[in-house]
């Protein structure tokens, strides 16, 4: 979607930062998006009611931003400096999926503005279905798929549901109406749009997948055993 534009206008900004960040390994930036953005799960989880739970919020989403703009940064690093590596490709979508499901299940757990625990972790799930779809294309094709619900779309969203939030428990407004005990909320909605977002994904993905490995398939097939024994003789 229109939001992985941001990646060229990221890096752009970024590079300024980048040239000073030359001795450093992207490694290192990598690992620091994991406690960076462990902390910003505790305060989605904590965050309650009040100026503390306000205060929770903004730090929150603040500290998932870092964790976005460091996950950013070691690619870039990596790229500027000649250290690409797979190992840190690896490393960089595995930790991108640990907090994906992560900062979901967190929202889900706070038992003041959720607290659908089973809901956060089908939405977690659905978010997984099509973040795998992404990296198994890429994986088998060697182009990663970015089409559906992106990570930057549902991570911009949660950045501003999570102000949102911090707005209503700093007023101590109530929720916008409820159904089946679900509260209606910048949480509840963010919960629901990642699961909604990740049905979706899988489903554009998956098709587009299906489209560029058929047409690789015929360009370029794979060896048969056939070909392998035509080969051996």
């Amino acid at each position: 979607m229109a939001l992985e534009k941001g990646r060229n206008l990221f890096k752009k900004i970024s590079e300024p930062l980048v040239s000073k960040l030359e001795g450093v390994n992207p490694a290192t930036l990598t690992w620091l998006t994991l406690p960076t953005g462990l902390a910003a799960a505790w305060l989605m989880m904590e965050a309650g009611q009040g100026q503390d739970g306000a205060l929770m919020f903004v730090g929150a989403a603040f500290l998932m931003a870092a964790a976005m703009a460091l996950d950013g940064l070691d690619g870039n690093l990596a790229r500027a400096t000649g250290q690409v590596t797979r190992w840190g490709d690896y490393l960089d979508h595995t930790l991108d999926r640990v907090l994906d499901v992560v900062w979901i299940l967190a929202l889900g757990y706070n038992l003041v503005w959720f607290g659908h625990v089973e809901l956060a972790w089908i939405a977690a799930m659905l978010t997984m279905f099509g973040s795998y779809l992404g990296t198994q294309a890429q994986a088998v094709a060697g182009s990663r798929n970015y089409g559906g619900f992106s990570r930057a779309d549902r991570m911009v969203l949660t950045f501003v549901a999570l102000l949102v939030a911090a707005i209503m428990a700093y007023t101590d407004a109530g929720s916008w109406g409820e159904w089946n005990d679900i509260e209606f909320n910048p949480i509840s909605f963010i919960i629901a749009i990642s699961g909604i977002g990740g049905i979706y994904t899988f489903i554009v993905r998956f098709f587009k997948a299906r489209a560029d490995l058929q047409s690789l398939d015929k360009s370029k097939p794979l060896s048969t055993t056939k070909d392998k024994e035509n080969t051996d003789e």
